[in-house]
């Protein structure tokens, strides 16, 4: 049986120099599934090294997660060879990050850092 896909990617970044996350590319992967497979995709998913979140959502999407790649090329691989040949996955729509202005996992380093003395000489 032959499978089409849809694969719509949103890619507002000149460069990876424009990219705020440590050097990383970092996307959100919206994901159209089969109704009868999410749970076997959800599997499948949480064993793909480069997705750092997955979500079961309600509404225009039925997973969203975040994936994290070192350049463009290895986000593609990741999308392409890995995400789409999940047997379940109809479709894509990509949104790359181009800066993170609030993120659970900067709340949670800057809870880790040391906090200034409150002896400091003025």
């Amino acid at each position: 049986m032959l499978k089409s896909y849809l694969t719509r990617l949103t890619v507002l970044m000149t460069s990876m120099e424009s990219n705020d996350i440590h050097g990383r590319l970092e996307a959100s992967v919206n994901i159209f599934v089969d109704p009868s497979q999410k749970a076997q995709v959800i599997d499948a998913l949480e064993k793909v090294e480069n997705i750092e979140e997955i979500y079961d959502v309600k509404g225009e999407f039925d997973i969203v997660s975040i994936v994290s790649a070192s350049s463009v090329e290895e986000f593609r691989n990741v999308l392409h060879k890995r995400i789409m040949k999940i047997k379940g996955v109809k479709s894509t729509i990509v949104s790359v990050v181009l800066k993170s202005h609030k993120s659970l996992s900067n709340i949670q380093i800057a809870k880790q850092l040391p906090r200034p003395s409150k002896n400091l000489p003025p």
